[in-house]
């Protein structure tokens, strides 16, 4: 169990290595690590969903206020946000203690100094969020997501701006019934596929 990306302390020593990806349109080098989240590349289904927000800056809810990554892993979405826009401040959470010690480290190697990393119990609790983007840890099971989406979702309810969260799904592992959930579960929100690709989909909900 501790070999899962979800656990809180990963086993074995952190032996950090160097990738390069893309992130907010250019290639940067990052380090990675066993123990989280696609330690090898950026994953396709994160992947699919930066792409989606880039090609529509306006998907996202009020720039201005703060984005929240639920998941963060070593810190791809977390540290896209940030590259396209230096002044937001971003939220990088994740039970796991690797992954944001990863993310720390690669906000630090990038100059970027508005990216709060932090466990989820950490994050001061009247904070609102404008934003949530996620790749969610889809494979700690449905109870479990549930718990960690009832706990988020609700943070965009704060301010008179439009707040909006963009999830990516793989279809074979629920997107579908996810969406549904949602839209159930959170009648104040508006809820939406708003991209399909390699089997996976982007859900938009929106307060």
């Amino acid at each position: 169990m501790n070999q899962h990306y979800f656990s809180a302390s990963p086993a074995g020593a952190l032996e950090p290595r160097e990738i390069e990806v893309v992130l907010a349109g250019a290639a940067r080098t990052v380090l990675t690590a066993g123990g989280v989240f696609s330690p090898e590349q950026l994953d396709r289904g994160t992947g699919i969903l930066l792409r989606e927000l880039a090609a529509d800056p306006a998907l996202g809810g009020d720039a201005a206020g703060p984005l929240l990554d639920i998941g963060c892993g070593w810190g791809p979405i977390a540290l896209d946000a940030a590259l396209r826009d230096p002044e937001r401040e971003i939220w990088a959470i994740d039970v796991n203690e690797r992954s944001r010690e990863l993310t720390r480290r690669n906000a630090a190697g990038l100059g970027l100094e508005r990216v709060r990393v932090a466990a989820p119990e950490d994050v001061p609790a009247e904070l609102g969020f404008a934003e949530i983007r996620s790749n969610p840890p889809i494979r700690v099971g449905k109870e479990a997501l549930h718990g960690i989406l009832r706990q988020w979702l609700p943070r965009l309810s704060a301010g008179s701006e439009p707040r909006v969260a963009h999830l990516v799904v793989a279809k074979h592992l629920g997107a579908d019934s996810l969406q549904r959930w949602i839209a159930t579960e959170f009648p104040a929100l508006e809820v939406s596929r708003i991209a399909r690709d390699k089997g996976f989909h982007v859900i938009r909900a929106q307060a």
